[in-house]
């Protein structure tokens, strides 16, 4: 291997990013953000010519557009991906110290989603040295997508494009629909007494039993109903529930968290009404029953056009490059292809092979890496072309 084709090697740029501490702070404490992958992606897209903006409105927790710019006339393209992982604790071995093994590369985020980042850095170098492209290509590597995605919130406030693909693991299968969520507390009111004075006292952890009981039959009915033809039906659980002071006191309060997953024609609208039709009817039919419901996070599914060019021009270069058309799917999980989207921005998801994510031992397939990145490399070159 020559110095330059080591310089764009997917895998040896995924163990430099792997080697950076970018957890998310929002999920662990003492997590590092993304102050520090930030400055060597900015630095190494830098040097191969990249106009680097950093946008920094959180502190610590910086997102990067890194844009070359076409010769005019052209569509352009984003390709987006995020810098951050969930945090270290649990992890089996070293997760800042990449390994290559059985062909796979392991570490913490080596497949979510770091690998995807790798490949579309490189891909966008490969291709604007292959020679001038009349479209812009735009690299967004982002903040905070493993909680809020304030990153790509923050990006699409500035940068816009004619299509973007998001390079989440896939398994090089192109996702075209996922599932949104809403959070929602629910807080059930009792009223606080000594243990020995029930007809003074009102059990909020009683009263919230009927709700949840309600719960798991809307769960029930939601798997019943016909759904989405690729996505399902929605789902809903309950989180995390906190109640009561002390053995000998009536609890006064029950707060449950719940989680609802939505599918296209579904939002936080529907689901509030939803929840507040089951609510109002346990305040009419159980006794001393009240409740709040606030409602928390919530982000909308996504479906994409399979007839969009973008759709069409991966399409046809993955076939060339793996040798097979690649499935079109969908995905339970939620991704910033959704927020894209709202912005009127056509994309998919398509990334590497790998699991792990979450988990206690995390790898990318190093084969898949290098196909994605061959992929990506010819879509930016006819896309933007």
């Amino acid at each position: 291997m020559t110095r330059k084709s080591e310089e764009l090697d997917p895998v040896r740029l995924l163990e430099r990013l792997v080697a950076v501490d970018s957890v998310n702070p929002g999920l662990a404490a003492s997590g590092a953000g993304e102050g520090a992958i930030a400055d060597l992606c900015a630095d190494w897209l830098g040097a191969r010519g990249f106009e680097v903006h950093r946008l920094e409105r959180n502190p610590g927790r910086p997102s990067l557009v890194a844009i070359a710019r076409g010769t005019g006339g052209g569509r352009s393209l984003m390709l987006n991906g995020h810098l951050d992982t969930v945090g270290l604790g649990g992890y089996e071995g070293e997760p800042l110290s990449p390994r290559r093994e059985d062909g796979r590369l392991y570490g913490r985020g080596a497949c979510d989603m770091k690998g995807g980042v790798a490949a579309m850095m490189i891909a966008a170098v490969r291709a604007t040295a292959r020679g001038p492209l009349r479209g812009d290509v735009l690299l967004a590597c982002v903040a905070d997508e493993e909680n809020a995605s304030a990153g790509t919130e923050e990006v699409l406030e500035s940068f816009t494009a004619d299509a973007a693909i998001v390079t989440e693991p896939s398994r090089l299968q192109v996702i075209l629909a996922h599932k949104g969520f809403v959070w929602f507390d629910v807080i059930v009111h009792g009223r606080a007494a000594h243990g020995s004075q029930p007809d003074l006292g009102i059990d909020a952890i009683a009263k919230a039993g009927h709700f949840l009981v309600a719960v798991e039959e809307l769960g029930r009915r939601l798997g019943a109903a016909e759904g989405h033809p690729r996505l399902g039906s929605g789902t809903v659980h309950a989180s995390v529930i906190h109640g009561g002071e002390e053995p000998s006191t009536y609890p006064a309060q029950c707060r449950i968290t719940l989680e609802r997953r939505t599918v296209p024609g579904e939002d936080a609208d529907t689901v509030q009404a939803e929840l507040t039709a089951i609510l109002d009817q346990l305040a009419a039919t159980v006794p001393d029953f009240s409740y709040e419901l606030r409602r928390g996070l919530h982000r909308e599914p996504f479906e994409g056009d399979p007839d969009q060019p973008v759709v069409r021009t991966l399409l046809h270069h993955a076939r060339s490059v793996l040798g097979h058309t690649p499935a079109v799917l969908a995905e339970p999980y939620w991704t910033d292809c959704a927020l894209l989207d709202r912005a009127g921005i056509p994309c998919l998801l398509f990334g590497a092979d790998g699991a792990g994510a979450h988990e206690s031992v995390e790898w990318a397939d190093i084969a898949s890496l290098h196909r994605l990145t061959d992929i990506l490399t010819d879509t930016v070159t006819d896309f933007c072309s």
